[in-house]
């Protein structure tokens, strides 16, 4: 516990303040010389509830004093007066004012011992009956043991969120049970670190079988979190090995049994052994069956679709590419396509003549992308109706509040045509759901570049499709006469074909700014954002300016230009409220963006609801409302409200990582380059990165670097199964 804690006893003599979604409370506690203010997300306490909180008193600008808790325990208060404060406020459901007042004078101090171990005794007091009083013991028990559990966990750093999933989960067992096995919290969505500090705490042995089952699985869930969808078995035995401080021996007899149970699963691929979880198994496996499905199923027909092509070329005025009316030709015929290519090569001009003869055939089409910006984007290009491809298959919740699509298997999409844009960004999860989603007769146009980095979520969908070389791709590389114009798509071809891009010329929209020092890029940085760009162009600091970085540390990384960036555009100020999560200081019109999926969070856009925001989305906070601790954000006319306790879900995005902007295009693009790690600095990335750009590209930084990312041709490493499963399908299609 860091040292510039102190901890506070008293009594709970007043509730400020209680969100019940998140725990967080305002409440005045008797430490027995005055009344201290007390914040933090304690879960529900009650009045007359005594308390030892740890935590530390601050000075708040709007409130004054207050002692800011980190942990909390609990003990029931002892004495008469507090036990009748305890029962007349409501607290144990069935016990009114008037019925407390009987019970203490009845028991007096004893009232509380008799409620838990002698509730039969209660039916000596007027008006409680034997099941009345059962009643009023059951309630009694199960606030105690809410109260209990989250007291017990907080002194492990568990949320009371996390510890009300838990009991929810096992009940009046659930202490018994993380007592016995810690590692069943991670069952409950508490990381493995956090169980086996409790583990390690009990005096529990660092061998069993539970610890290391779960340490397994941990290390497994870390590499999807890497965009791996399954782990070498050779590698992941080492790894645990070492993590866990046991021998290899005891990992594979584990591993062995948790595949017997089908806790996990073996891939072999080219005569090596790879481990997965089973929700990667299942969706690889799926996607691969139905993926071959729909190629055999959706043949082509052989019809001449030429006549149509010349006709759509003679209404809209365009003339198509021989490859583009290739790709139209096999959409119309087979259904089932795959196009991508670079920026400038025609794929929207493509996707734009596909969408309007299938509709001509009146066929019903919907479209999708991966992000909200990408589904904008999308509908502004083609001028129809494009959603998100979670919007598209719908969000809803079972009885165990879990979420899950409403379009799936049994309750299918409407639709004769699916086409999908930005097919890099979509992961295998992702992917799975959109086909489950769609009817065995509906088609499929896939579109993307599959020189973009992957997904951010695990997988490596779109390469392994293209790689697998069983399934219908049609590819674009001839740029046009009026994209060839712009520097920033010839740049963006060079680059991807492996030469240096032209930096000298100052007359396009794509400019390099050679600097001496991190420290000096980073000033220039804050100074294009803040001053240069807005002066020159109009441009928005928060709605047209984006800062890609390859990587999040460094002077040059995410962490330290968000900072500087922060104080630059949005600095604090008068009126200006701000609220702090465990990492970052959040203040209004900060610009951020969702950093993880949360299919729950609600949001309203004018008078229409909906739930979901999503890795990736980008918004501004447009009110922090510190009495509520809760943030208001605009995800591009989306308004969600954020509670404290999910602050940790957004991050600042005035810079962000080159993987998080994918799906994305911004008027300005800036581009820190400078003394990469070879790990991180690479053509693909800096491909990706580049055409993020719509009207203007800035790279600050080194000439070195950007030689170092053109020439270092490594692909972001993805060990995945679904190109070899393809191609197992084709063989054993072939072969029957």
């Amino acid at each position: 516990m860091n040292q510039k804690y102190t901890r506070i006893e008293g009594t709970v003599e007043n509730i400020v303040f209680l969100n019940e979604e998140n725990g967080y409370i305002v409440l005045d506690l008797d430490t027995g010389d005055e009344l201290t203010t007390v914040v933090g997300e304690l879960g529900p306490v009650d009045e007359g509830e005594e308390l030892r909180l740890t935590g530390a008193f601050v000075d708040d600008p709007r409130f004054g004093e207050q002692f800011r808790a980190v942990a909390c325990e609990r003990k029931l208060p002892a004495t008469e007066s507090a036990i009748l404060k305890y029962l007349v406020s409501g607290t144990v459901k069935g016990v009114g004012k008037t019925l407390a007042k009987r019970i203490v004078a009845e028991f007096g101090d004893r009232s509380l011992e008799v409620i838990e171990q002698d509730w039969r005794s209660l039916a000596d007091v007027k008006g409680v009956s034997e099941s009345k009083a059962e009643e009023i013991h059951d309630e009694f028990m199960r606030i105690n043991g809410v109260r209990s559990l989250m007291s017990f966990l907080s002194g492990y750093g568990i949320s009371p969120a996390d510890a009300m999933t838990a009991w929810k989960t096992w009940g009046q067992f659930a202490q018994e049970m993380i007592k016995s096995d810690p590692f069943v919290l991670c069952e409950a969505g508490v990381d493995f670190p956090h169980a086996d500090r409790i583990s390690a705490d009990l005096g529990l042995p660092g061998d069993s079988p539970e610890r290391i089952r779960a340490g397994v699985e941990y290390i497994i869930r870390r590499n999807t979190d890497n965009g791996h969808t399954c782990v070498p078995t050779d590698k992941l035995s080492q790894k645990a090995s070492e993590f866990l401080q046991v021998p290899v021996e005891k990992i594979t007899l584990s591993r062995q049994e948790e595949i017997e149970e089908k806790r996990l699963y073996e891939y072999d691929r080219e005569g090596r052994s790879f481990s997965m979880l089973p929700d990667y198994e299942r969706a690889e496996s799926y996607i691969a069956s139905r993926l071959n499905m729909m190629n055999t199923a959706f043949k082509d027909n052989g019809t001449d679709y030429t006549e149509l092509i010349d006709i759509e070329e003679q209404t809209k005025r365009i003339t198509y590419a021989e490859k583009q009316r290739e790709a139209i030709s096999l959409a119309l015929s087979k259904g089932f396509l795959i196009l991508t290519g670079g920026p400038g090569t025609g794929k929207t001009t493509t996707l734009k003549a596909i969408i309007s003869l299938f509709e001509q055939r009146g066929a019903k089409v919907m479209l999708a992308a991966p992000t909200g910006r990408a589904a904008k984007r999308l509908s502004d290009l083609t001028d129809r109706p494009a959603k998100t491809i979670h919007r598209m298959l719908e969000v809803a919740y079972g009885k165990d509040g879990t979420a899950r699509f409403v379009h799936n298997e049994r309750s299918p999409l409407s639709c004769d045509v699916c086409i999908v844009d930005e097919m890099s960004m979509v992961d295998t999860l992702l992917f799975e759901a959109l086909l489950k989603g769609l009817r065995f007769s509906c088609r499929l146009i896939m579109v993307g570049d599959s020189d973009q980095l992957p997904s951010v979520g695990a997988g490596n969908v779109l390469r392994d499709m293209i790689d697998s070389g069983t399934l219908s791709v049609v590819s674009l590389t001839e740029i046009f006469r009026q994209a060839a114009q712009s520097l920033i798509i010839t740049n963006a071809h060079r680059i991807v074909s492996g030469q240096m891009p032209e930096l000298s010329r100052t007359d396009n929209d794509f400019f390099f700014m050679p600097m001496k020092s991190p420290r000096q890029a980073a000033q220039t940085v804050g100074e294009l954002c803040a001053q240069r760009l807005p002066k020159a162009y109009k441009y928005s600091p928060i709605d047209d300016i984006q800062v890609l970085c390859p990587s999040r540390k460094g002077l040059l990384g995410t962490g330290e230009l968000n900072k500087l960036l922060q104080e630059a555009v949005n600095p604090p100020g008068k009126g200006k409220y701000e609220i702090k999560s465990k990492t970052f200081t959040f203040r209004d019109g900060d610009k951020v963006m969702q950093c993880r999926n949360n299919y729950e969070i609600e949001w309203m856009r004018d008078s229409e609801k909906g739930e979901g925001i999503f890795n990736g989305d980008i918004g501004t906070i447009i009110k922090v409302n510190r009495a509520e601790r809760a943030v208001f954000i605009d995800f591009e006319g989306r308004i969600a409200k954020y509670s404290s306790s999910m602050l940790d879900e957004i991050e600042p995005a005035y810079a962000v990582t080159v993987h998080k902007s994918q799906g994305n295009e911004f008027n300005a693009v800036i581009l820190p380059l400078m003394d990469g790690f070879e790990k991180l600095y690479y053509r693909n990335l800096l491909y990706t990165a580049v055409t993020r750009a719509k009207k203007q590209l800035i790279i600050v930084g080194s000439l070195a670097t950007i030689r170092m990312m053109v020439e270092n041709d490594r692909r972001t490493l993805r060990y995945t199964t679904l190109r070899e499963r393809l191609i197992q399908e084709q063989d054993i299609q072939d072969d029957g």
